[in-house]
């Protein structure tokens, strides 16, 4: 078919020769398609070793070895053989130039190589602090146009310059850098003008240094020997008295007064930003000060210092450059023990805070905050009249000094003088109008004379200053309660709560709040915060199973109650809820909880015949021990009164001490009696209870002292 013939047009045939077929394969030979047969290839050419292109890849194969010793060595900290092979590489570098110009044409130079070599060289130079040799080499490379992109180095150049505090070049060469780099490269830019704002503000540094340098050396052209007489002439004598306070020497000490509070005020604002830390900055004023005519200056910025480490709370430094001032002359040795006085005081070293208070005050009498510091160890030591005889000297002192006046209103409180605390709080409120602490005082106060509604109205004023204090919230949420107003009551203890949700009494006024409008599902969410934060307390947990079971969720009460049985498997309370529970719900467990109930009742009625007895059998010494007991019951109710009276609010609540209610009449197999008897009405003020002298150091605007 392939050679026939069609429409008269002969077709020629097809190849059928395949790959490695040839004729002489039919006459003897060997099918060999890749000439194996012919034997092995000849060997290449030998090339000569001292040949010129040899010699420049040996030495390209050196440069390369010595560029990566380079910046091994780099890496490794030893800058010093980094340099010298970054030298080797650079020497190598330009004698493999020269050959390669001899043997090709400068277009075939290796430009990558070269400059790997220079770039690496420059950042030697810089790392071992030879800026002038780093700049030349940057220059050598950004000047040859050969090299694209080259000219981001000049980042380099202005790092360089920056370390030389050479402000206007560094800015200058950034500039330049930031010209090369495109658009598109957003991060690169944005470091590069991150280093033009960080020369600024090393620029501004050493222009406050020396404007502050300036600032020192102006002359007062005062003449403070002229009021020092010379001789014992009368004459003489008269004279110097009657100069020594005219106006002219008025107008002199007013000239020096406004110098030294120039300098101090300036040393105060750059002595933070014009070192790497403000100590460093505040050691380089007190330098510069020491060495000019305002010498005594230096002690005052040493407790500015100190003062300083106080505001970041690093007391060690505070007091150690605090102890070294309190050797120093009168005036000094005030201001330092003062700080010290106060500094002791806020740790509670009472002893050594009135030493010190001591020390301030007999180095100068007319210093209202060592009066201050000194009255504030005696209100400590609860001796509240002669505290109250240095508050009133500190402000007869100053009578602008607000820490005296803040303090003495307190002590009259703790006198029971409500009239006197109120009027140095008002008159304090006339200085400071916006002080949360004043306007808490002021509202504690009119709690304290019974005057409800002008408490709440300065309490409004202290919310509308911080609205989210959570104890001023709660105790709006009191007296509104006590006012009778629920609904503001429940809305400033709810918020309370959602400011701090761990102060159990205002969990425990919100479920009991809940309770009442017989929201049960509501209040569990309270419970069962309150049973998170004391773990211990059967109680909460009691008001949770409660809860569950007013709601009509007896299986979950069920639950809850087992559970409490599990972990305080000796309360009684929770077993006897158990067995009325199990018993109307006709569960078999109902027996085991009674055997278990009957079994706790008959160990608490042998505990208590074993007390009577021992009671009964004390003998004589009876009488002493138990005058001794009744003086701990005493003293234990006085510590516990609070958490007892939160017993009894809880004992108040609906739901926890009314009996349930069953719709069974099935009998139960135990002495079963129904402890908690009928339903107590709860009391309309459930709040907690009027915050008194040793429960109000605890409140976050408390009766703390203000120190110095």
């Amino acid at each position: 078919m392939t050679g026939a013939i069609q429409d008269g047009v002969t077709r020629p045939m097809t190849a059928v020769r395949a790959a490695g077929f040839t004729k002489a394969a039919l006459r003897g030979s060997a099918f060999d398609p890749l000439s194996q047969s012919r034997g092995p290839a000849s060997p290449l050419e030998a090339k000569k070793k001292d040949s010129p292109e040899e010699k420049i890849k040996q030495l390209e194969k050196e440069v390369n070895e010595l560029v990566e010793e380079s910046c091994i060595a780099n890496s490794c900290g030893d800058l010093k053989l980094a340099l010298e092979k970054a030298k080797d590489a650079g020497r190598k570098e330009r004698v493999l130039v020269r050959q390669r110009e001899q043997v090709t044409t400068p277009e075939n130079i290796n430009l990558d190589l070269t400059y790997s070599v220079l770039f690496n060289l420059a950042s030697q130079y810089s790392l071992n602090e030879m800026y002038a040799e780093a700049l030349n080499t940057y220059q050598v490379i950004v000047k040859n146009k050969m090299f694209s992109n080259a000219g981001i180095l000049k980042m380099n150049m202005g790092n360089i310059y920056l370390k030389q505090r050479n402000y206007s070049k560094a800015i200058k060469f950034y500039r330049m850098a930031l010209d090369q780099v495109p658009s598109v490269n957003k991060q690169m830019r944005i470091k590069i003008m991150q280093n033009i704002g960080v020369t600024f503000i090393q620029a501004d540094r050493e222009k406050m240094k020396k404007a502050f340098q300036k600032l020192i050396t102006v002359p007062l052209e005062i003449d403070e020997d002229k009021y020092i007489s010379p001789s014992d002439d009368p004459h003489t004598n008269l004279v110097t008295e009657a100069i020594k306070n005219d106006h002219l020497r008025q107008m002199e000490r007013e000239r020096k007064a406004m110098a030294e509070k120039y300098i101090m005020t300036s040393a105060k604002l750059i002595a933070p930003v014009i070192e790497t830390s403000f100590a460093a900055g505040y050691d380089w004023c007190v330098e510069v000060v020491k060495a000019s005519q305002y010498v005594e200056l230096a002690n005052d910025l040493e407790i500015n210092k100190a003062v300083t480490y106080l505001r970041q709370k690093d007391y060690n430094q505070a007091v150690e450059i605090l102890k070294v001032l309190e050797k120093k002359d009168s005036r000094v040795k005030s201001a330092a023990a003062t700080n010290l006085s106060a500094l002791y005081y806020m740790g509670k070293d009472f002893a050594q805070a009135s030493s010190y208070a001591d020390i301030a005050v007999n180095s100068d009498r007319y210093n209202p905050a060592a009066l201050t510091n000194k009255g504030n160890t005696v209100f400590a030591n609860g001796d509240y009249e002669k505290a109250a005889e240095f508050y009133k000297e500190a402000l007869r002192n100053d009578s602008s000094c607000t820490e005296a006046l803040y303090n003495i209103g307190l002590t009259y409180e703790k006198l029971n003088q409500l009239d006197e605390a109120l009027d140095c709080f008002l008159k304090l409120h006339a200085i400071l109008r916006n002080s949360a602490e004043v306007l808490y005082q002021i509202a504690n106060i009119y709690e304290l004379m019974e005057n409800p509604s002008q408490a709440i109205e300065w309490l409004m004023q202290v919310v509308s200053v911080i609205p989210t204090d959570p104890q001023v919230l709660s105790k709006l949420g009191e007296l509104y309660d006590r006012e009778g107003d629920k609904s503001q009551a429940f809305q400033y203890y709810y918020e309370s709560y959602r400011y701090f949700p761990c102060n159990i009494e205002v969990i425990e006024w919100l479920g009991a709040y809940y309770i009442d409008t017989q929201f049960w599902e509501k209040a569990i969410q309270y419970f069962e915060r309150a049973s998170l934060i004391q773990p211990t307390q059967v109680k909460w947990q009691l008001m949770v199973a409660s809860c569950f079971r007013r709601s009509g969720n007896y299986q979950k009460a069920l639950d809850t109650y087992k559970d409490t049985h599990r972990k305080f498997p000796e309360n009684v309370e929770c077993l006897r809820f158990l067995v009325r529970l199990c018993t109307d719900l006709g569960l078999k467990d109902a027996q085991e909880y009674a055997r278990k109930l009957k079994r706790l009742e008959k160990m608490k009625e042998i505990r208590e015949q074993r007390i009577k007895s021992g009671r009964d059998g004390s003998g004589g010494s009876r009488g002493k021990r138990e005058g001794s007991a009744s003086g701990d019951s005493g003293q234990n109710y006085s510590a516990s009164s609070k958490g007892e009276r939160l017993s009894a609010r809880l004992r108040a609540l609906p739901g926890t001490n009314e009996p349930y209610e069953s719709s069974s009449n099935k009998e139960i197999d135990a002495s079963y009696v129904d402890p908690l008897g009928p339903q107590i009405e709860r009391p309309k003020t459930a709040a907690k209870k009027r915050i008194d002298e040793d429960d109000f150091a605890d409140e976050e605007l408390g009766d703390d002292l203000l120190p110095e």
